[in-house]
């Protein structure tokens, strides 16, 4: 009888391992494929100013009315390395990379955008 309980034990051992690996294969899965952009959108008050493929080396400076920010695209990640809106959340957002990832400047209604 012993032998069966131990029998039992190693089997659900196997099984919580199992499922283990095959949760953690597709996690690595969904993280490597993450789905990269191939452009970035600019909006400001809702309305698209420009658009840039992300393969291109860029830095760009958006004026607004409400005032300046600057978008630089560079190895195709997406950064707001400067602004002069008062609490600069922008500029401190990590990069961006993937498809629906933006980076917003509320004070300049101004919208970054990754998009297909």
């Amino acid at each position: 009888m012993a032998d069966k309980d131990k029998l039992v034990k190693i089997s659900d051992i196997i099984l919580f391992v199992v499922i283990l690996a095959i949760g953690i294969i597709g996690l690595i899965y969904i993280i490597s494929n993450k789905e990269k952009g191939a452009q970035l959108r600019i909006s400001v008050d809702g309305e698209v100013v420009e658009e840039f493929y992300l393969s291109e080396d860029i830095e760009h400076k958006i004026t607004t009315k409400q005032g300046i920010n600057l978008v630089v695209v560079k190895n195709g990640v997406v950064d707001v390395v400067d602004a002069d809106c008062p609490d600069k959340i922008c500029v401190h957002h990590v990069p961006i990379d993937s498809v629906g990832e933006t980076i917003i400047c509320l004070p300049h209604k101004l919208v970054v955008e990754i998009v297909e």
